[in-house]
């Protein structure tokens, strides 16, 4: 098992940047594709990135690609979301996702066993 805690969320003006942080636990870390999925109020939980487990891969929704880029530290345990050129629709709580045997380009948070307990990210116009 491996449990998440993300960070680094909070309130931007459009046109700023944020970067989040997902740190796990335990030592099975390079093991997971981590992910990163966003759900705004009233919407579906939307796929945001996703990294393979060396970090040499990564997939990206339509909507972020461009401005949002994905990495890891396997040494750290962490994954990272680093955001630019935010807009106000990408407001939402932004969540940290793990899983063994996930698709690197599945968008399907069902494929996901492993969650934090999400940070909020707040784009003002």
């Amino acid at each position: 098992q491996v449990q998440l805690v993300e960070s680094g969320g909070g309130l931007v003006q459009a046109g700023g940047s944020l970067r989040l942080s997902c740190a796990a636990s335990g030592r099975t870390f390079s093991r997971y594709v981590m992910a990163w999925f966003r759900q705004a109020p009233g919407k579906a939980r939307e796929f945001v990135a996703a990294i393979s487990r060396s970090g040499g891969s990564t997939y990206y929704g339509d909507s972020v690609k461009g401005r949002f880029t994905i990495s890891r530290d396997n040494a750290k345990n962490t994954v990272y979301l680093q955001m630019n050129s935010l807009k106000p629709e990408d407001t939402a709580v932004y969540y940290c996702a793990a899983d063994l045997y996930a698709v690197l380009t599945t968008t399907a948070s069902s494929d996901y066993d492993y969650w934090g307990q999400g940070t909020q990210v707040t784009v003002s116009s």
